[in-house]
């Protein structure tokens, strides 16, 4: 694998999986902010790398990639980690699972809650929006407790793999709101101090608002 770029901030819930997924392989790589607050994406540079004008993208030669997903199954294949993504189909098909499943239920759900009151975004202020993303992120974590009732140690079995990258970057962000009602939750607890000792998890497995 040669040198590898990264475009995205590092506030960036997505950009923070793929800088979590290249330290945790030891990767080296270079990064360039892009993003709210510091260099628009809507510049015609950005969008000939991702005409969707999100972040990250990630630039290896003259091989360009976008959506935070894609990146992770391409760093963990081109690295050869099968802990990471199973070789085998069925161990495979629960991560893929799972990363699909934050892409579509988790992720969004928790968008408009933290930009309202975490990141105190300007015009998240729609308290109706609000209370469903708090009520839809709660339906989610309530799925992922009752996952680990098999004593599974990570989200897609016993091992750590890129599941874990955005759940966990995700279940962090929610707990750093400090919301009141929340139900207790001990499994996911203490599967948060397992990924408190998985290497990478620390700087980018920790949260801020900015």
């Amino acid at each position: 694998m040669g040198m590898l770029k990264i475009l995205g901030r590092t506030s960036s819930i997505n950009v923070r999986k793929v800088l979590w997924a290249c330290d945790y392989l030891g990767l080296q790589y270079e990064r360039e902010d892009w993003g709210r607050g510091v260099r628009p994406t809507s510049e015609p540079e950005f969008l000939a790398l991702n005409p969707n004008a999100q972040i990250p993208v990630l630039i290896e030669g003259d091989f360009v990639l976008w959506e935070s997903h894609a990146i992770l199954r391409y760093l963990a294949t081109t690295e050869g980690d099968s802990a990471l993504l199973p070789q085998e189909i069925r161990p495979r098909a629960i991560v893929n699972q799972w990363l699909d499943w934050y892409g579509t239920e988790m992720g969004p759900a928790m968008s408009y809650g933290f930009h309202a009151l975490g990141r105190q975004t300007p015009g998240y202020d729609d308290g109706a929006r609000v209370e469903e993303s708090v009520k839809t992120t709660r339906k989610c974590l309530g799925i992922l407790e009752q996952t680990f009732e098999d004593h599974r140690a990570f989200v897609a079995g016993d091992t750590f793999t890129l599941a874990d990258i955005p759940v966990a970057l995700g279940l962090n962000r929610w707990r750093m709101l400090k919301l009141t009602g929340e139900t207790a939750r001990p499994r996911l607890e203490r599967y948060m101090e397992r990924i408190s000792g998985v290497p990478g998890s620390v700087p980018w497995c920790t949260s801020n608002f900015d």
